[in-house]
């Protein structure tokens, strides 16, 4: 950096002076939706349709005089509130989570050490890092910056962005959108250079907190799954509606009793109102971003977690999330000879001294990338006891690399030198191109890159050149350079991941690999991470000269791609989808953030990744290493499946309660549910459809069959024809126990036994329901707390309503005896035992097929 900072002296704020002034003046961040509370969640369930209905439905029976049954209604209203509430907490603290999680990075110096912190804990005076893609925490004045370029069209509705340059000594803010000003300001980026800055305004006094005023709450976007389910609820109220006139109507008419007839209306628009569907929508996406954030990737946009399960190719880079990023130098070439370097390399050949010296005075003096670590790192053991380490040289100017040219070049002057001293690297062919060199030169070059490439190395070139003490030119190519050698890098491919492919491929998903290295470098890290087709590349300069069209067809069976800058992403991206492809792609740098946004699971890494990037992809890796991503589509997978079974679920038992809502008054029979016992009913369905299927473990098979369709919907007529077709029977169960009971036991007794035996069946619907592919005794043996917690409260409440006189007086109930107990029981069960056999034999099927 120009005029650069002495970082290591810079010690920054401590931690108690941290905490001090979060105490003072608050976190830094805007203003947020305050967290609901108690009254206010009450007042949202209270106007609930279904509380409404609850409410109406206690006025009734204190008009008909019957208050014991008014106030028990009533009393539900403030259990279901409490359930509510609940879960509204858990979601709401889930959210709070995954939003800390997601808060803009900052690195900042603090007790003399650099940290990445949440954007939201910098306070004033911390002195914070600017790098290229960053969005800057808050605002402040810079100190120290080397081509330091902001994009404030944020705040300026300017799309060019304005040069920094460091303050001198003064510490006012100047007006956004300046050029050649030392003010930086929250939420810009910054898109090129770097620089060091001190935090003059956090939260509500910055630029940004002035705007953010006005901004309460932010509306989030709907999902697909929600416009879906939405227009489910809205088609079933209105069918419902009609069939509740049709009720009162039809009981009014035949038994010249209207009071008791908008009760029997009202009790069937409680059985058929599907207000679970939005319930379990809201959870199931809330927790199910939660636990993918557990697996180390954080979901910004929940329509990521439908696209997960969809997802046919997985696009990656090849740096940091198929290997380590963790550099190592493995060869290097000083024009005419290769010398390997082991980890007992301590010395070297004189020869090669000047190519290590080069390549350290081309990089930052206090490196942050892996490949400059690495560098600085061989040099301190190789040259430590010899003249080529130059820590009192003074860096005078720096030429950044660019999409034109993808090497840099740093300009250093010694402390008693006359003429400046300029050292480059980048890619070998831009070294070469600054050496001039003639096509012997480069012939030559290309073989020995191949042979460094073949080995599996990232490979850079090292060249020098000198200048007289004069105005510097501005652009590299200005400098008589000599090419000095390459360097070789080892960067091991994680160990998880020839696993993960194989995962990948058993699921039907197509692993691409995107890299700029060399086709022999992507070839043998293909190899051993087990790609298909390893032979077949794509380099970038090949897929430039493709017009679309050909690159549609090139990238049906190509599975890597070489030597590819950021820019081209977009290009392959929207090949892939051209062809149907639903993709998920891998991004960390300011131009992989239109591919990113292309892509329909656009993923963005945390530890290295930029802020524009995450900002512009819908998950965000806070671990970087491609075992994450698979672990998400497994997740995304489950997730989906879930919500299938709960919706599945949720269909097959309204089928029997509205049954038996409305056909003991269309054929004038004894009424068999009264609000009371829907009620009753909701307080199974809800945890079941919300918490117990939620918390279903991944299917078996959820990682072995091929990504489902984009255009599947949820509501699918195949799954609502099965899951009415289980409640169907179950209707024509319970209904054969109720006409049974009613010939031979009266009213009381039928009421009993149908009720019960629709309890037993509920229950028997949520084991069937765990598993499309898997029987109720297969699934027994897969963990699930909740279950057993349904289960066992749902016994407890069918105890208490028979046995406890208040209680049984209440729903109009008779003591049953353990025969006929025994006969509630069996008969729910086999109302389900046809689907068991269903799956038995898809699952023979499936198997013969196999073979």
């Amino acid at each position: 950096m120009a005029d650069e900072l002495d970082l290591k002296n810079i010690k920054g704020l401590s931690e108690s002076e941290v905490a001090r002034k979060i105490k003072e003046h608050g976190y830094n961040e805007l203003p947020s939706t305050e967290e609901k509370s108690f009254l206010t969640i009450a007042l949202e369930v209270i106007r609930e349709p279904m509380f409404l209905l609850l409410i109406a439905c206690g006025a009734i029976y204190l008009v008909l005089g019957d208050l014991q049954e008014a106030l028990m209604l009533l009393g539900f209203v403030f259990v279901i509130m409490g359930i509510t509430f609940y879960q509204e907490r858990k979601t709401e603290r889930t959210l709070e989570a995954l939003r800390d999680l997601s808060s803009p990075r900052a690195l900042v110096i603090r007790d003399g050490q650099e940290k990445r912190i949440p954007g939201r804990e910098v306070v004033r005076d911390d002195i914070i890092m600017l790098k290229e893609g960053d969005r800057v925490p808050a605002d402040g004045v810079v100190l120290s910056c080397s081509n330091l370029l902001i994009n404030e069209s944020l705040l300026t509705g300017e799309s060019v962005p304005v040069r920094k340059v460091q303050c001198g000594g003064l510490m006012d803010m100047h007006p956004p959108g300046g050029d050649g000003l030392p003010s930086v300001y929250s939420g810009t980026l910054v898109v090129q250079g770097q620089g060091v800055a001190q935090v003059v305004s956090t939260g509500l006094e910055t630029e940004m907190g002035r705007i953010g005023k006005r901004l309460q709450s932010l509306e989030t976007e709907d999902t697909s799954l929600q416009m879906e389910t939405r227009t489910l609820v809205r088609n079933m109220a209105l069918v419902g509606a009609g069939l509740c006139a049709a009720v009162v109507v039809i009981y009014g008419i035949t038994r010249l009793d209207w009071i008791n007839g908008f009760l029997a209306g009202i009790t069937l628009a409680m059985a058929i109102l599907p207000e679970e569907f939005p319930v379990v929508l809201t959870i199931f996406l809330a927790l199910g971003a939660w636990r993918i954030s557990r697996k180390n990737v954080l979901t910004r946009r929940s329509h990521a977690i439908q696209a997960l399960g969809s997802t046919t190719v997985l696009c990656v880079d090849k740096t940091g999330t198929l290997t380590l990023n963790q550099m190592s130098v493995g060869k290097i070439m000083n024009g005419s000879q290769f010398h390997d370097v082991t980890s007992a390399t301590h010395h070297l050949p004189e020869s090669f001294h000047k190519l290590v010296e080069f390549s350290i005075l081309a990089s930052q003096r206090d490196p942050f990338d892996p490949m400059e670590k690495s560098l600085k790192e061989f040099g301190d053991t190789t040259l430590k006891e010899t003249e080529h380490l130059h820590e009192d040289w003074q860096l005078v100017h720096e030429y950044p690399l660019s999409p034109e040219l993808l090497a840099m070049s740093h300009v250093w002057q010694s402390p008693d030198g006359e003429d400046y001293i300029i050292a480059a690297k980048g890619a070998p062919e831009a070294v070469a191109d600054l050496c001039h060199m003639t096509p012997g030169e480069m012939e030559q070059l290309a073989s020995n890159i191949s042979l460094m490439a073949d080995e599996g190395l990232r490979i850079i070139g090292v060249a020098r050149a000198s200048f007289k003490k004069r105005d510097l030119p501005g652009k590299q190519h200005d400098f008589n350079f000599q090419f000095l050698g390459l360097v070789g890098f080892l960067d091991p491919v994680r160990e998880e991941v020839p696993q993960s492919v194989a995962e990948c491929y058993q699921a039907g998903i197509r692993v691409v690999m995107i890299t700029g290295d060399y086709p022999g470098t992507a070839r043998s890290i293909a190899q051993k991470i087990g790609l298909t087709q390893p032979e077949k590349v794509i380099t970038g300069d090949q897929l430039d000269a493709m017009d679309d069209e050909t690159l549609k067809e090139q990238v049906r069976d190509v599975n890597i791609f070489a030597r590819m800058v950021p820019e081209m992403k977009l290009r392959l991206v929207e090949a892939l989808k051209s062809n149907g492809e639903i993709v998920a792609m891998t991004g960390d740098g300011v131009n992989d953030a239109p591919a990113l946004k292309s892509a329909q699971v656009g993923i963005s890494m945390g530890g290295r990744g930029t802020d524009v990037a995450r900002e512009a992809s819908a998950l965000v890796l806070l671990k970087d290493d491609f075992s994450s991503i698979v672990a998400s589509v497994k997740m995304g997978r489950r997730i989906y499946d879930n919500l299938k079974k709960a919706t599945a679920y949720i269909f097959a038992v309204h089928v029997p309660i509205v049954g038996m809502s409305f056909l003991p008054v269309l054929f004038q029979w004894p009424l068999v549910l009264f609000p009371v016992q829907i009620v009753f009913l909701e307080l199974i369905i809800d945890p079941a459809c919300s918490v117990v299927f939620e918390a279903e473990p991944a299917e078996a098979d959820a990682m072995q069959r091929p990504p489902r369709s984009s255009s599947e919907k949820l509501f699918s007529r195949k799954n609502i024809g099965m899951s009415i077709l289980q409640g169907i029977v179950v209707l024509v169960v319970v209904l054969a126990v109720y006409l049974v009971g009613l010939k031979w036991q009266g009213e009381a007794s039928a009421r009993t036994l149908s009720y019960i035996t629709l309890i037993f069946a509920n229950l028997a619907l949520i084991m069937t329901n765990r598993s499309w592919s898997h029987t109720i005794y297969q699934t027994l043996r897969s963990p699930n707390q909740a279950l057993w917690w349904v289960l066992g409260g749902a016994v407890i409440f069918l105890a208490a309503i028979l046995y406890f006189p208040p209680l049984q007086q209440l729903f109009q109930f008779c003591p049953l005896n353990l025969w006929e107990i025994l006969l509630c029981f069996v008969s729910g069960m086999v109302s389900v035992l046809w689907f068991e056999g269903y799956k038995v034999i898809k699952n023979r099927n499936r198997k013969s097929t196999s073979r």
